[in-house]
C-alpha cells in the first residue's frame, strides 16, 4: 500500500462517527456487526471515490 492510500485511510478513520467507535467495541455481536459494516462501507467508498480533501487520480 502506498503512502497516499495510507493517508486517505487515516483521514477516513479519524472522521468516524462516535457511534461507530463505540459500537466497534460492543459486546452485542449485532451492534458490532453494524459498526463493522459501516466502517467497511466508508473505506470502500473512500478507496473508490476519494474524499473532498484528497486529489483523485
Amino acid at each position: 500500500m502506498n503512502q497516499a492510500a495510507i493517508d486517505l485511510l487515516t483521514r477516513t478513520v479519524t472522521r468516524l462517527p462516535d457511534w461507530v467507535r463505540h459500537d466497534l467495541a460492543a459486546k452485542d455481536s449485532a451492534v458490532r456487526l453494524r459498526a463493522e459494516e459501516t466502517l467497511v462501507a466508508m473505506i470502500a467508498n473512500v478507496l473508490s471515490e476519494g474524499t473532498n480533501d484528497a486529489p483523485r487520480d
